[in-house]
């Protein structure tokens, strides 16, 4: 870059409007997950805002951060979660099937209640308060973990360089001096790489280069940031399991009520002291359904994603949009090779649909289409609150209404 490049931009965002570092470190300390999440969401909306004045109105990396951000509040908050759970666990064939099994192999043992009664033990096992915790927990904690570290540098970046209207290369060299060379978990190559795209594509004349250089920028911060999140994803999909022998003596409670103390004991003697009988065999099968059952229903979750206009992508199936013409063709070498390294179907969205959330290469790849084909949708630029919640916030309470 030279460093004699003049360019003339639209008028400064007002300062008062741009998240500050301390914001987001006073946002990352607060100990209320769900206002927590609110904040995180609305300040991401915030840096992107910021961050298009700069750079034309396009999506950048906090523009797809602000629904994941609002949809992981409906989580985070057990909205979601529970309203589904109820749903799959009242009709779940599988499931029935199994609770049948344990049903007849408690019967020689004079188990007497009937699958219904079962049913509604297993589901208050299953909907009771410890593991949508533990599944909200996950969620709130991969939130807070990306908006601590990216919203903080992103909001460094806009104190640091996004106001020059010169190049400057010296002060991109001391912002980023500050971030850690090496490949993620780690380090923060990727994010080094990414803000200097960023900063080229401020002073980028041609469209088309402008254009590359962020879709390039949004995908090393996505590249990083989903190698970070790969623990609390996959710890989110396993996190609304019950414990197995909670979820084991909750049922042997309920077919057997009025068993005698011998009875229960034996029941629940460890494995490595008694021999297995077709009721513990049954109850695993129970389990094991409720762990498949489970598994989904968060997947299904984590791969849901809400937009603006009342649109859902659902992440396991392949996107119907298309690319916007400025990215139809890629010439930049350096997006170019990362494409092929995360994109194994360039050019086009077919494969795009991710079967695992937990796969990385899935998820990238999902990713990478998402990011290309939506860039130059201007309604993910919308506010994701309507301005008397925005004012709830301000004041510190969480808003009414629909979030």
């Amino acid at each position: 870059m030279s460093t004699a490049t003049v360019l003339s931009f639209p008028e400064t965002v007002p300062a008062a409007e741009i998240p500050t570092v301390a914001d987001v470190d006073r946002i990352t300390a607060m100990s209320d997950l769900v206002l927590r999440n609110l904040l995180i969401t609305q300040t991401y909306h915030l840096l992107s805002q910021a961050l298009a004045r700069k750079l034309g109105a396009c999506s950048n990396w906090c523009t797809y951060a602000v629904w994941a951000s609002k949809q992981a509040g409906q989580t985070i908050r057990r909205e979601d979660l529970a309203r589904l759970l109820e749903q799959e666990l009242a009709a779940a064939p599988g499931l029935t099937r199994a609770l049948g099994d344990v049903v007849a192999a408690a019967l020689p043992f004079g188990g007497r209640v009937d699958p219904l009664g079962l049913r509604r033990a297993a589901h208050e096992a299953v909907l009771s308060t410890a593991p949508l915790e533990r599944a909200s927990d996950a969620i709130a904690l991969g939130n807070l973990k990306v908006f601590a570290e990216i919203g903080r540098e992103m909001a460094r970046f806009l104190e640091a360089c996004a106001n020059d209207w010169t190049v400057d290369t010296g002060r991109l060299a001391r912002f980023t001096s500050g971030l850690r060379p090496g490949d993620p978990p780690n380090g923060q190559g990727y994010l080094r790489r990414a803000f200097t795209h960023l900063y080229e594509a401020r002073f980028a004349v041609e469209p088309r280069l402008r254009a590359e250089l962020i879709l390039l920028a949004n995908l090393e911060i996505g590249f990083h940031e989903q190698t970070r999140l790969q623990p609390e994803i996959q710890d989110a999909l396993n996190a609304a399991m019950p414990d197995r022998d909670e979820l084991r003596g909750r049922l042997l409670d309920a077919l057997f009520p009025r068993a005698d103390v011998l009875l229960r004991l034996r029941l629940r003697l460890p494995r490595a002291v008694r021999r297995m009988s077709p009721l513990d065999r049954a109850l695993d099968r129970l389990f094991d359904e409720f762990r498949r059952l489970l598994r989904r229903i968060v997947t299904e979750l984590l791969m849901r994603l809400e937009l603006p206009g009342g649109r859902v992508l659902r992440l396991g199936r392949d996107l119907a949009q298309s690319f916007p013409l400025s990215l139809q063709t890629i010439k930049h070498p350096d997006l170019r090779e990362l494409l092929a390294r995360i994109d194994p179907t360039p050019d086009t969205m077919r494969g795009t649909g991710a079967d695992d959330w937990a796969d990385f290469p899935d998820r990238m790849h999902f990713i990478a289409d998402l990011f290309r084909g939506f860039q130059e949708d201007r309604a993910l630029l919308g506010p994701p609150f309507t301005p008397e919640q925005v004012t709830a916030l301000q004041a510190g309470r969480r808003p009414g209404g629909r979030l």
